[in-house]
């Protein structure tokens, strides 16, 4: 399982893009999460699934509206990733009104989720293997907080949480 001064995985995810970038049309874009976080602050939270009820009422939400309080506690980007596709990520990004304010990102096929041991196997279920609920704060690829929660549980990788280790990590 990723550690404190980790590493990110060099895999890739997705993210809907609404119009041509290098490389693609309008659709599903390749992010080399290695390259994408390199030189960044990055505030990164995994949840099991887009639209499901804690992630749709709690999770996301909070990390939505303390956007500017991350930007202002030296964060650059704000990722969610989830392990849905690109189009749903997209969609679950406009229902909750993220207005360009996190990268959607979508671990289709829990490449992150494995790579990082960050699963969570709800096989029998109805969902499969999902990613794990959890926060980090990356810098510059390396994971520097990180916010595992137990299954069921959402008492850790709150926004709240994450945003105060921000805070105290700029101070030092």
């Amino acid at each position: 399982m990723i550690q404190l001064g980790d590493a990110l995985p060099d895999v890739t995810v997705f993210e809907f893009a609404e119009a041509p970038q290098e490389g693609c049309a309008v659709g599903p874009a390749p992010v080399s999460v290695a390259k994408a976080a390199a030189g960044k602050t990055i505030a990164l939270f995994g949840l099991p699934g887009a639209f499901t009820p804690t992630c749709s009422a709690q999770h996301l939400p909070g990390y939505r509206d303390q956007a500017e309080a991350f930007k202002a506690a030296g964060v650059d980007e704000i990722w969610c990733l989830s392990v849905n596709d690109p189009f749903v990520m997209h969609a679950w990004g406009k229902d909750q009104q993220v207005g360009g304010r996190i990268r959607m990102l979508a671990d289709g096929d829990a490449a992150f989720a494995r790579a990082t041991g960050l699963t969570l196997d709800l096989t029998g279920k109805g969902f499969g293997l999902r990613s794990a609920r959890y926060s980090m704060l990356v810098r510059d690829g390396r994971v520097v907080s990180l916010n595992i929660e137990a299954p069921g549980r959402f008492e850790v990788s709150d926004a709240q949480t994450l945003l105060a280790q921000a805070r105290g990590l700029g101070q030092r």
